[in-house]
């Protein structure tokens, strides 16, 4: 059994006022670039936009083996601002030279970051990228939200951004809370249709007889997170269904035709890259619209 959770919808909308856009400047950031200028629009936000040379070691300081690649993006940059892609949106330009999730650390920390946005190239040849496998740690470790915008969304962000249709997968733990939180909010902030889905593994039952019963117990757990009070700014509906939850959510999230999906992800004490993706990141790689994933605090090896 899932145990219960009390979520207390915060009073005031989403307050996005300083939003970092990593980028290694390939045609995945790109997308991302598009997002976040439209979401920074939407709030009046500053952009931060941050990109990260690799070093060895985080005191490394630039050789002269980097000094090259710091040329490179220092003119990657400079095309990007002539672009005209920034027009009208207040913006910093941050190059670092260090590990990558070290210098985006202290930018959120320095800058006091409410989100961040990344483009991921999937799992395909993550290795050699990287906004790849990287992308997974900075959502995992970052304190503040994150907007991943994954390969299998092709489509372009409108310029002025609209979430109408948003998934929320809750996995019903206490830890789940501020990504409920989020999730209410955002869809207050843009008036959407807010579907809450929670994915019932099939070895939760053994017996077909349970099933709907399980599935019941559910959907009223999903109800009790939301406000007592209607809102008249959103609609909600909620699902349980059977299955795989990383097929769940993506089925969904295609019948829906949603426009954003919203995670919980938990917080890792380590990194183990060798290991099989996990659930959110496998949404993130197959999900045809952006992910916006709240670390919880609880911790995960």
């Amino acid at each position: 059994m899932h145990q219960a959770m009390t979520v207390t919808e915060p009073k005031s909308d989403v307050a996005l006022r300083r939003i970092l856009l990593a980028t290694d400047f390939s045609s995945c950031s790109e997308r991302a670039l598009q997002y976040a200028v439209s979401v920074a629009r939407h709030y009046d936000a500053t952009l931060y936009l941050a990109h990260v040379v690799s070093a060895e070691t985080p005191t490394a300081a630039p050789t002269t083996a980097s000094r090259p690649a710091l040329r490179r993006a220092e003119q990657e940059m400079a095309n990007l601002l002539t672009s005209g892609v920034l027009r009208g949106v207040p913006h910093q330009v941050l190059l670092s030279t260090g590990v990558l999730w070290d210098c985006l650390q202290k930018i959120i920390t320095e800058n006091s970051v409410d989100l961040v946005v990344v483009g991921t190239h999937g799992r395909t040849g993550v290795r050699k990228l990287m906004l790849g496998s990287a992308a997974e740690e900075i959502f995992r470790k970052s304190p503040c939200p994150v907007l991943t915008v994954g390969p299998q969304v092709h489509h372009e962000a409108p310029s002025s951004i609209r979430f109408q249709q948003i998934l929320y997968a809750c996995d019903l733990t206490p830890a789940a809370e501020r990504a409920t939180a989020y999730a209410l909010s955002l869809a207050r902030e843009f008036r959407a249709q807010l579907t809450i889905l929670h994915a019932i593994s099939d070895t939760e039952t053994t017996r077909s007889g349970r099933r709907e019963a399980m599935r019941r117990n559910v959907v009223a757990q999903l109800q009790a997170l939301l406000p007592a009070e209607p809102r008249a700014e959103y609609s909600t509906q909620l699902l349980a269904a059977f299955g795989p939850a990383p097929t769940v959510i993506l089925d969904r999230a295609r019948a829906l035709g949603a426009d954003l999906i919203v995670m919980g992800v938990r917080r890792t004490a380590s990194f183990p890259g060798h290991l099989p993706p996990a659930t959110t990141y496998q949404v993130v790689c197959e999900a045809p619209c952006p992910v916006f994933t709240v670390r919880t605090e609880e911790t995960q090896a």
